[in-house]
């Protein structure tokens, strides 16, 4: 009963930080491939929880990385555009997390 509503837990956590993510895209601040690999990463790390690959802390690391990750991409929308800069940052965060979410997975410790 307790692993159910742990998995469930971060399931929600995944489908709430996912649906923010597409709510905030706005016309004329444009970051391409920013929307798609977060929502790519949050089904990664969903996935993880499912199989068991993924701890409880594990899971909160990596959706907190993924919100800070959320964070910046608003910040940088705030004065409307998007610099290339801005955009590389926030790409550069986002092949981080990619790391972390695999290295999380196949680090050979199953949820208890």
């Amino acid at each position: 009963m307790k692993k159910m509503f742990s998995i469930l837990t971060a399931l929600s956590i995944s489908i709430l930080l996912t649906a923010a993510t597409f709510a905030q895209e706005t016309p004329g601040t444009k970051a391409p491939g920013v929307r798609k690999r977060q929502v790519n990463q949050q089904r990664r790390i969903a996935q993880g929880v499912r199989s068991g690959e993924l701890r409880k802390g594990e899971v909160k690391k990596l959706e907190h990385e993924q919100r800070e990750i959320n964070q910046e991409k608003k910040e940088t929308k705030a004065d409307g555009t998007v610099t290339a800069e801005e955009r590389k940052d926030i790409h550069k965060e986002q092949n981080q997390a990619s790391r972390h979410i695999y290295r999380a997975k196949h680090n050979r410790r199953d949820r208890k």
